[in-house]
């Protein structure tokens, strides 16, 4: 069937980048400089990478609410820190989670631009739903890249107050879409978080676009399609649209 609209994970669907095991230096530099070099840039940097994997096994409950931008360093990477330190950092936590998320080497997916501008020529809302630290850094990326103009909704953990699985967040894009979750596609790239989400909010169509995350992450329902790429996303979406969806479209 014609999706009402077409719901995308951001990493992994929209946009992917190699696995980073390490926080920026340029996080790391920056909270050197902000906390006078009281902590030395190794000790920083291990503090970010044991809070990050910390957080990450927080991040597997079921029905998971999201943490506020603060409360993730209070409780995964300022514990020990002297504490003319951490309130420096208390002070700028909004920059600083904008920093740890943003990604210098995010490129967008292959053949996602083709996707957004089918989905444009022939009417179908898109929307961003997607789990991160800092909304706003995927809002920049989106508009560095010239998508953003694409999405009539874009839905974040941090800014939503609750995260992938729990059915709300796709429950959200809809209702600023002004579409039912019965009607639409949901595109993510992992079972245990995205097909899941997808399932507990009922949408018409449940798509598992493989990435590098896909493999790594714990067992889920199964998808109603599983696509490579953009490129077989787009081929799944012509197959549903009246007439291929043969709209003149232009995929810059």
């Amino acid at each position: 069937m014609r999706p009402g609209a077409l719901l995308l994970d951001f990493g992994g669907v929209i946009a992917e980048a190699p696995a980073q095991r390490a926080a920026p230096p340029s996080l790391v530099l920056r909270i050197y400089n902000l906390v006078g070099g009281v902590l030395t840039p190794g000790e920083i940097q291990r503090s970010l990478t044991s809070g990050a994997a910390a957080w990450a096994e927080w991040r597997d409950e079921d029905w998971p609410d999201e943490l506020p931008q603060a409360e993730v360093w209070e409780r995964f990477v300022l514990p020990g820190w002297p504490s003319g330190a951490q309130v420096r950092v208390r002070g700028a936590v909004r920059q600083l989670s904008y920093e740890w998320a943003y990604r210098d080497n995010w490129e967008i997916r292959a053949g996602m631009r083709e996707v957004l501008s089918r989905a444009s020529a022939t009417d179908i809302p898109l929307a961003v739903v997607s789990n991160t630290l800092s909304g706003a850094a995927h809002r920049d990326f989106l508009k560095k890249s010239e998508i953003s103009g694409y999405f009539a909704a874009q839905i974040y953990s941090d800014e939503a107050g609750v995260r992938k699985p729990n059915p709300q967040m796709i429950w959200n894009a809809c209702d600023e879409l002004g579409v039912a979750a019965e009607s639409c596609w949901f595109v993510g790239d992992t079972p245990r978080r995205d097909i899941e989400c997808a399932r507990r909010a009922d949408v018409a169509l449940a798509v598992l676009m493989r990435s590098s995350r896909t493999v790594g992450e714990p067992n889920g329902p199964a998808a109603d399609e599983t696509v490579a790429d953009g490129f077989e996303l787009n081929e799944l979406l012509q197959r549903h649209l009246p007439d291929g969806g043969f709209t003149y479209f232009d995929a810059f």
